[in-house]
């Protein structure tokens, strides 16, 4: 029996009113670091502990290409006392920040696919952190939208939107949802290391949504055949993020670095560029195409170098920004959403026939992406 072609019918994209620039990160990370260095001078000098080294836009935009971010929140980011956003305590009869960011990006989605909630069966809210473990945030935005069926969460960091993708066309191809909403909301400032020199820019905060459904039911204006995917997760220690329930009964120090996004930056980036590159040829391959085909490449938005040394190995060269664009220069990196924003922003332009890859890649190591055809 062959399968029901399966469609993208609707992309949404929340972006939030706060900014922060190189140069502001910059001069608060400095001031934070001026007064350690100086609090802690004799530790220092008798090797005991790490004098803390400055940072520079320079640093960053050659280390990342990034130059800018939105955050959720931008009140208590640049305080060198505290270095992380004084987000409000909301209570329980309250909508979670994570679900209140959702529910625009869903909204959007929704009404690029032309669907009302009684069209959707099931909501996934995949993304690198949820504020809380249960009740599930996908339920939150499964109510707060009036949508009947059923909602979870899922967690595979930096691949979590594509992950949620492949879960959302499998569900439309058994038959147990008629179309599925996948939402992102990448809150992550709060679990940036703001006191860290090599990660205190590389985050920021957004959120997408997508509607996978049926074609025969698909009634928009711009929809994409999924023709293939591909998963894999290798497990790797060289980026870990260890806050967690346990804190309270290891007896430790949530504010501590070990508790934060933390990185071996050098590892992750010898060893993820090739396992992305052959990932997304053999995800290509086996959607029948070549890689001189594809039109447009959504690509992970977690480092300019990366992307341009993965689509080096591919195309035998750096690609243009239309043919893959670039969202982390003012984005940053967003965890799983980053592709889907370059999606959102850059693929009504194509025409009927065209093809495009999504690609995601991070902590695990995970690896996700989806060849797609515009119809």
């Amino acid at each position: 029996m062959t399968n029901p072609q399966v469609v993208i019918s609707g992309a949404g994209l929340w972006t939030p009113d706060h900014t922060v620039s190189n140069d502001e990160l910059v001069q608060s990370y400095n001031a934070y670091a001026e007064i350690f260095n100086a609090e802690n001078a004799d530790a220092i000098a008798s090797g005991d502990i790490l004098e803390k080294p400055l940072s520079s836009s320079e640093f960053i935009e050659k280390a990342s290409g990034i130059k800018s971010r939105y955050v959720y929140i931008k009140d208590g980011i640049l305080d060198p006392e505290r270095m992380t956003p004084k987000i409000p305590l909301r209570g329980e009869d309250e909508i979670s920040d994570q679900a209140a960011i959702a529910t625009i990006a869903a909204r959007k989605a929704m009404s690029a696919a032309n669907k009302s909630a009684s069209d959707i069966d099931a909501v996934i809210v995949s993304c690198a952190y949820t504020q809380r473990y249960y009740p599930a945030i996908a339920i939150e935005v499964q109510h707060a939208l009036g949508i009947d069926g059923f909602g979870f969460d899922m967690l595979v960091a930096c691949s979590a939107a594509t992950f949620a993708l492949q879960r959302a066309y499998e569900m439309v191809v058994a038959g147990t949802a008629r179309s599925v909403l996948v939402i992102n909301p990448e809150l992550t400032s709060p679990q940036n290391n703001f006191r860290d020199r090599d990660s205190h820019f590389i985050f920021g905060d957004v959120a997408t949504a997508t509607i996978v459904e049926k074609a025969e039911t698909c009634h928009s204006d711009h929809s994409y055949e999924i023709l293939d995917m591909k998963a894999a997760t290798v497990f790797s220690n060289n980026i870990r993020s260890n806050i967690g329930y346990m804190v309270n009964a290891n007896d430790d120090n949530p504010l501590r670095e070990y508790n934060y996004f933390h990185q071996q930056g050098r590892k992750v980036f010898k060893e993820v560029c090739p396992l992305a590159a052959s990932h997304i040829q053999a995800n290509v391959e086996a959607a029948g195409i070549e890689v001189s085909d594809v039109k447009r490449w959504w690509l992970h938005q977690a480092n300019i170098n990366m992307n341009q040394l993965i689509a080096k190995k591919l195309l035998g060269r750096v690609p243009d920004n239309k043919e893959a664009p670039t969202v982390l220069d003012t984005y940053a990196n967003t965890a799983s959403a980053g592709s889907l924003i370059s999606f959102n922003l850059n693929h009504e332009d194509l025409v009927r026939g065209d093809y495009g890859v999504l690609c995601s890649f991070g902590a695990g190591y995970s690896i996700g992406s989806l060849v797609l055809r515009k119809r």
